[in-house]
């Protein structure tokens, strides 16, 4: 972009200077047509030069747009990038038509909270029918964090090289992770002696208990998992502590029975009107 702009300064000071030759040189009576054809060959270049410019800044324009909006979309945000281009085409190859070419690529960005740093190489083979690229090395290094869930997955990313899956499961993952906090959040906000959140409302798990019945909580354990294929899924799960004479005096096997029927729950409600059943089930004055 700058040497475009160079370019144009530099014509506009050609042109100025073509004027003020033709203004000063010319006599009367003498034959101007030779400047004149000069000043206008040079004016077409130009203006030809010129569109060339604004022709780039509106393209990198367009493409900055469309950057913003993926990131806004997908929340992931490339900070630094770098290419390196080598061509492996040897001579029998180039005789053949074929072109072999190693791409070296690092980066660096963000997603939210996640930060990450990419290198991976792509070889692309290309003859007259068909070009073809296959990643033949991905290094992937997460900035250290709180969700232990990410270190497995990243192992499992760079031993299959599959870039789409990393981008797309971080995505959600993410997406996932602030589904959970602001859930928590909001539970503790609503029912403050009720709930509580030992690490905050970043923590995977959340208590709940009645100040009436001390010794009695139930705790949501809610992990958010990435299976073999990338699938990122919430698994949540109910676990309970109550007094030994409490369990003694359960004669039906509720408390026993309560993880499963936490999970039926779920499958029922769904997460947040789960969580809202159980806190007032515990908490009520009826229940107490």
């Amino acid at each position: 972009m700058d040497s475009q702009w160079g370019k144009a300064r530099a014509l506009e000071a050609e042109i100025t200077a073509l004027r003020r030759a033709c203004i000063e040189t010319q006599a009367p009576g003498d034959d101007d047509s030779q400047v004149r054809k000069s000043f206008q060959e040079t004016h077409q270049s130009d203006s030809e030069e010129w569109g060339l410019s604004k022709d780039l800044r509106r393209h990198i324009g367009s493409l900055e747009s469309e950057l913003q909006f993926l990131s806004r979309l997908t929340g992931i945000s490339i900070r630094n990038y770098y290419k390196n281009t080598e061509d492996l085409t040897n001579t029998e190859m180039a005789e053949k038509s074929i072109k072999k070419v190693l791409q070296r690529h690092r980066l660096s960005g963000n997603c939210h909270m996640i930060t990450f740093q990419l290198e991976f190489q792509i070889l692309e083979i290309q003859d007259k029918e068909s070009l073809s690229s296959v990643i033949t090395d991905l290094s992937i290094i997460m900035e250290p964090t709180e969700y232990s869930e990410l270190s497995e997955f990243v192992s499992r990313a760079e031993e299959k090289r599959d870039l789409l899956m990393f981008f797309r499961s971080l995505h959600f993952f993410v997406e996932w992770c602030d589904y959970r906090k602001r859930t928590f959040k909001h539970f503790k906000e609503k029912y403050p002696e009720a709930v509580q959140l030992s690490e905050g409302a970043s923590s995977s798990c959340m208590g709940i208990r009645n100040p009436s019945q001390p010794g009695f909580e139930l705790v949501i354990v809610w992990r958010i998992q990435i299976d073999e294929e990338g699938k990122v899924l919430p698994k949540l799960d109910l676990l309970t502590k109550v007094p030994l004479r409490a369990l003694e005096l359960d004669k039906n096997g509720v408390i026993e029975t309560a993880p499963l029927s936490f999970r039926t729950l779920l499958g029922v409600l769904g997460i947040e009107a789960t969580l809202e059943s159980l806190i007032k089930s515990l908490c009520t004055e009826e229940s107490s």
